[in-house]
């Protein structure tokens, strides 16, 4: 899917969100959780076969972890509940259009040496690279790009399959590794378990340090 923007801020948001320390997620959470919970036992729903990869294996690894802070215990075929995680990255290139003056130029800044002669190119006087002598500022078209991430959890009942938990976390970044995101988008996943019933919220997470 490819975006034109005539806007050199839109270059800076994409930017700027690639080097935040924070990140920042939309989570929507909708449940129907029991007051109390005979059994808070689980199992999770194993990757088909064409997705079971080492790096899925780590993310179901992370809910495992968020699931054992709030007190769950994984179980095997007796467990009362059963979870389902999924996840989904899409890459957005964005074509932006920047300005290019020539004022800033490195012709009209700097002094170079050419075969045989010694030029200097003042910001202030430099007879035909002077800036005045230049003329209107150009545009070049960039790409840039920005990852729409998606992490879903579910939670069901083992016994008749009636959902108990469901939420989704949306992320946008500049960050292309999925890893290095997913623990923060997780635990956003299950922040004040089990949340508002239908609400959305805005969650921040300071950015992990590798």
């Amino acid at each position: 899917m490819k975006r034109l923007t005539l806007s050199a801020a839109a270059a800076c948001t994409v930017l700027l969100a690639g080097c935040a320390s924070t990140i920042r997620s939309d989570v929507t959470t909708f449940h129907q959780w029991p007051a109390q919970l005979s059994s808070k036992t689980y199992s999770i729903d194993a990757p088909a076969p064409e997705d079971d990869t080492l790096e899925v294996r780590s993310y179901l690894d992370l809910v495992r972890g968020q699931l054992a802070r709030l007190g769950f215990q994984e179980a095997g075929s007796d467990a009362a509940l059963k979870v389902k995680m999924r996840f989904r990255t899409t890459d957005v290139p964005v074509r932006v259009v920047q300005a290019v003056d020539p004022f800033f130029s490195a012709s009209s800044r700097f002094g170079y040496w050419g075969p045989g002669r010694r030029h200097w190119a003042s910001p202030y006087y430099g007879g035909m690279t002077d800036p005045f002598w230049a003329g209107p500022a150009g545009y070049q078209v960039v790409e840039r790009h920005t990852y729409q991430r998606d992490v879903q959890v579910a939670i069901r009942s083992a016994v008749d399959g009636k959902p108990l938990f469901d939420v989704t976390v949306h992320n946008n970044s500049g960050q292309s590794s999925t890893p290095a995101l997913m623990p923060a988008l997780v635990q956003s996943a299950f922040e004040g378990f089990p949340g508002p019933n239908g609400g959305a919220r805005v969650i921040t997470l300071k950015e992990a340090k590798g």
